[in-house]
């Protein structure tokens, strides 16, 4: 394997370890030492079955980034994005280097983050667990072998969940951190096994570095139609993002992180994470179909040790079950893993009220508006007598990720819409007929009419009428849709009961786009509602 190892290896980046050091292994041997070192176990159709332990999740009130001359101005400190001292990241980083040497074997990395080359960063990771590593490498953009001998990091990431971090020494929150260096481009991610934290972690770093380069970073899913028409998906958890881009005429670019460049709409990654909870081969075959491969890992998916059969319907481990696989596990996936700029974006959300009509065209002001705000509604949860919605706000449909202020990405949308020409629809996977408990679910059928008819262009034709509450443009027919939907207010039996819910919601988007007004053009700021 000596053709794998860099020349800048890791004391040439001043870390000596007496550990033997595993580089760049492919996903056998990675398997092989995982099962080998306890770590998990092989199901009986090939994927490797591992458990977290207690976190199963990200942990996003254990990360933080230091604050220094190179953030202190850049970042977009508060509730999301929490400082540490460089003094306090000095400690951590030494205890980390510290710990590092107390293992007598390594795993490492060298990756890219980003598909297309003149935009990615050089990604080293370090792991103690061989799945963590099999993980990262399945994640990323995987270099070629002829790449690896002179591979130089601009990145490290140092993955130790064994470590236990020193809340007053380190500065952090618990036993688990995740601190961020900008400066000096080194990520520390110890007290969590949730191989989740590294694939993010990649992607804050894309986020923080590509927008000084007018490259837009995206929570989204992509896909390309047969006349080579990309389209690109917003959507916070479980609005349809994974299903409405999962398309068979439809080629898939990628399913969680993308960048826009001048040519191109790229994947930031070389795989996929799907939830695996009640996934089923009847709703989503192809995802189901990567639970019986090798070279899939399933987490907290629970196994019986005697017939090595996994059930994805128990959750006693977790409920947010997950399974990582190389993106071309999916048939219909990109093999150059990026598509031309984009001619349509979709905003998805899963509007709770009912007020929300199932499709709506946007102007460029208007997408930069709901980009901003990033809405969806939950529905009311176990507890007796909760029957109201609750809306959920996540500026850029991703702010968990986003270091910059969200103007910056809002700007840079917003440009690159009016560029391109690009079609903006707000689609509703949501409610009609009267809010939660009430009314019901939007017909899946008719909002894949609908999203296509958007796709090939033909609702462009269409009339149109102005919605009254928010501004943007309705069709009144289309045709294979019943008419009566594409008007909310028509099919409440209430009128004035919708009109009341219809201006609560208004009122909720207002008090939350309060904190970006300062920060948008008056166009931007004319695109809101009306109360």
């Amino acid at each position: 394997m000596s053709d794998r190892i860099p020349a800048h290896d890791l004391a040439a980046m001043g870390i000596v370890v007496p550990a033997s050091v595993h580089w760049n292994l492919s996903t056998a041997p990675l398997v092989e030492h995982a099962v080998q070192r306890g770590e998990g176990m092989l199901a009986k159709d090939g994927p490797l079955v591992v458990k977290t332990g207690k976190h199963t999740g990200r942990s996003a009130n254990d990360k933080f980034f230091v604050r220094d001359a190179e953030t202190e101005n850049s970042v977009w400190w508060g509730k999301t994005n929490k400082g540490m001292t460089p003094e306090h990241f000095a400690a951590l980083k030494a205890d980390f280097l510290t710990h590092l040497g107390t293992k007598d074997t390594l795993f490492v990395q060298d990756l890219y983050g980003g598909s297309q080359a003149e935009h990615r960063v050089n990604v080293r990771v370090i792991n103690e667990f061989a799945w963590h590593n099999l993980f990262i490498r399945t994640l990323l953009v995987r270099p070629e072998e002829a790449e690896l001998a002179g591979f130089l990091p601009e990145f490290t990431i140092i993955d130790l969940p064994s470590f236990r971090a020193d809340p007053e020494r380190h500065g952090c929150r618990s036993e688990t951190v995740v601190a961020v260096n900008f400066t000096e481009k080194l990520i520390l991610i110890g007290g969590t096994a949730y191989a989740g934290e590294m694939k993010k972690s990649v992607f804050g770093i894309l986020n923080y570095k590509l927008p000084v380069d007018g490259i837009m970073p995206m929570h989204c899913s992509a896909n390309i139609g047969p006349n080579g028409d990309t389209a690109v998906f917003f959507g916070l958890s479980g609005t349809g993002k994974t299903t409405l881009s999962a398309d068979a005429s439809r080629t898939l670019i990628g399913d969680d992180e993308h960048g826009w460049s001048d040519t191109a709409v790229f994947n930031f990654e070389g795989g996929c994470y799907a939830k695996m909870i009640n996934l089923s081969a009847e709703a989503e075959p192809e995802i189901y179909a990567t639970t019986k491969r090798f070279g899939t890992v399933l987490e907290n998916v629970v196994i019986d040790e005697k017939t090595r059969e996994i059930d994805l319907d128990d959750n006693s481990l977790a409920e947010n079950s997950r399974g990582s696989y190389p993106i071309d596990f999916i048939p219909n996936a990109s093999e150059k893993n990026l598509g031309p700029v984009p001619k349509n974006i979709i905003f998805l959300t899963a509007d709770a009220y009912g007020v929300l009509p199932p499709i709506a065209k946007l102007t460029p002001d208007q997408a930069m508006y709901h980009f901003l705000s990033g809405y969806t509604a939950r529905v009311a949860g176990t507890e007796i007598g909760v029957t109201e919605p609750s809306a959920t706000f996540s500026t850029c449909f991703g702010a968990p990720f986003m270091p910059r202020h969200p103007s910056v990405y809002g700007n840079l949308l917003k440009e690159r819409i009016a560029k391109g020409g690009v079609d903006c629809w707000l689609v509703n996977t949501g409610w009609t007929g009267g809010q939660y408990g009430v009314g019901k679910r939007m017909p899946i059928k008719a909002t894949r009419a609908l999203l296509n008819a958007a796709l090939d262009g033909s609702l462009n034709n269409a009339e149109f009428r102005k919605d009254p509450n928010f501004g943007f443009d309705v069709p009144v027919e289309v045709p294979g849709v019943d008419t009566s939907i594409l008007d909310p207010r028509s099919t409440w039996g209430d009128k004035e009961d919708y009109d009341r819910t219809a201006q609560k919601l208004v009122q909720l988007f207002v008090d939350n786009f309060a904190q970006f007004e300062a920060h948008v053009d008056e166009s931007v700021r004319q695109a809101a509602p009306a109360i």
